[in-house]
């Protein structure tokens, strides 16, 4: 008998992070052998979960040949990993509960292991797991590596009240005065608000050692212009080739899509500054999945990626609009075009291509997270949308795929969790932005208006 507590991991733990088997210092953590049945289920998924699926695998068989699992292997902090199962039968415990499913199957073998005298710690992501435990007297947890409160997420940007008379200055007072508390943050946003006119204001990001920008303008030649300051603090950072990764993060009708395809629609077609776009998704549906949509890849990503259509066919539509009379035609030319006349050798008729073109040309890319994993993607602009549907392992190996000259977009809603085994506060969106925050090539607006309705933002305050 050992004084150690031992850890028993639920198989959802295990998916949700392979490097979960390494989490628990001066203990013993403990894998059911009914978890190795439920693994063997999901290793040859295509999906991220078949992933940590097949990590945790690699994991176990490397240290297998450490010693044995039945009788524990040591790990490098100090805590010991073994399989358990009841070896004296299982028939002398008893539990209220289908015996013959899986995770009740789990929990026997963890409450067996209780009626033996050992000090047992129930860990699962799965909430009605853990209230099963709780009615057995188990003491149990949540697998929380990492969570950031509502309250603490970063914003990227704070107003100040000052005297109407700073803001006719070109440097206010106030600037220097913030910069020497020491307590802004590289690329963090000030709004220099009028004491007793809220609509008056001028807008500056804070660069580092006391150096500020003013942020006035936008370098976009179509009048697709931002509707509030918050959307201008966004396209500002997306318009900064020196920051390589943002957060955009906001609720429903906030725009945080739309910014970002803006954005790259306009540097990868307009300005050359990237080669493509890549644009993704993760496949969390709100009812089956992706593969129960209809048609090839191709035209499940089509059903999947519908608001980036909606959106992306709205800039494209919006900006030939501006366009359309002939003698437009040539001084707005794209660079896109000009490139590819004479390999062509067709004439030009619109300023800008549809999307099915864009897609066709490979210089706009619609990508099914799962296969992104193992990449290097140079002199790309990546949108990866509803992020918040990811955990910080995904979103980590997302953003070590990003290569030289690369920027990468992160968007998503915290309050709009799909994912079972995630929530607001544990996310990979908010983890990523807690950490990259105060990096001089990352930079994050927190979206509070929404200007799709008047309607939806009701909805999004009241349901």
């Amino acid at each position: 008998m050992t004084n150690k507590p031992i850890y028993i991991l639920d198989t959802n733990v295990l998916l949700y992070d392979p490097e979960s088997l390494f989490g628990f210092e001066n203990g013993i953590v403990g894998i059911p052998v009914e978890t190795l049945e439920e693994l063997d289920k999901f290793k040859t998924d295509s999906s991220q979960r078949g992933y940590n699926c097949r990590e945790v695998i690699r994991h176990l068989d490397s240290l297998r040949a450490k010693g044995s699992l039945k009788e524990g292997v040591s790990l490098d902090n100090g805590s010991e990993l073994k399989v358990v199962f009841d070896e004296d039968g299982s028939e002398q415990c008893f539990i209220p509960f289908k015996d013959k499913i899986v995770d009740n199957q789990i929990l026997l073998s963890t409450y067996c292991l209780k009626m033996h005298g050992y000090d047992v710690k129930f860990v699962s992501k799965d909430i009605n797991a853990r209230v099963k435990a709780d009615v057995l007297g188990i003491e149990t947890v949540d697998y929380i590596k990492e969570t950031i409160s509502k309250e603490k997420i970063y914003k990227g940007w704070r107003i100040v009240k000052v005297p109407a008379v700073q803001l006719k200055k070109e440097f206010p007072e106030e600037l220097k005065e913030l910069a020497d508390t020491g307590s802004l943050l590289n690329n963090e946003f000030i709004i220099l608000e009028s004491q007793h006119n809220p609509y008056n204001y001028r807008l500056f990001r804070y660069l580092s050692d006391g150096q500020f920008k003013n942020i006035d303008d936008l370098p976009l030649k179509w009048s697709l212009k931002p509707k509030n300051i918050q959307q201008l603090m966004a396209l500002d950072l997306l318009f900064d080739p020196n920051i390589q990764l943002i957060s955009l993060i906001g609720s429903a009708g906030t725009g945080k899509t739309f910014l970002a395809l803006l954005a790259g629609l306009h540097q990868v077609l307009i300005e050359r500054r990237y080669e493509k776009m890549l644009i993704s998704r993760p496949v969390i549906p709100l009812g089956p999945d992706i593969g129960y949509l209809p048609g090839d890849m191709q035209e499940k990503l089509f059903s999947w990626m519908q608001p980036v259509y909606d959106n992306m066919e709205f800039i494209i539509h919006y900006a030939n609009a501006e366009h359309f009379e002939p003698h437009h035609k040539e001084r707005h030319e794209s660079k896109y075009y000009r490139g590819r006349k004479q390999k062509n050798k067709r004439l030009i008729t619109q300023f800008l291509p549809s999307l099915n073109e864009l897609i066709r040309d490979r210089i706009v890319s619609l990508e099914a997270i799962t296969y992104m994993r193992g990449r290097s993607i140079p002199y790309q602009f990546i949108i990866i949308d509803e992020v918040q549907n990811l955990t910080p392992h995904e979103v980590k190996t997302l953003i070590t795929r990003v290569g030289e000259g690369s920027k990468i977009i992160l968007a998503g809603d915290p309050q709009q969790i799909d994912s079972a085994y995630l929530d607001s506060t544990s996310n990979g969106l908010v983890i990523a932005t807690d950490k990259f925050k105060g990096q001089s090539i990352f930079g994050v607006v927190y979206l509070e208006i929404s200007e799709r309705s008047e309607l939806s933002r009701i909805a999004g305050e009241l349901l």
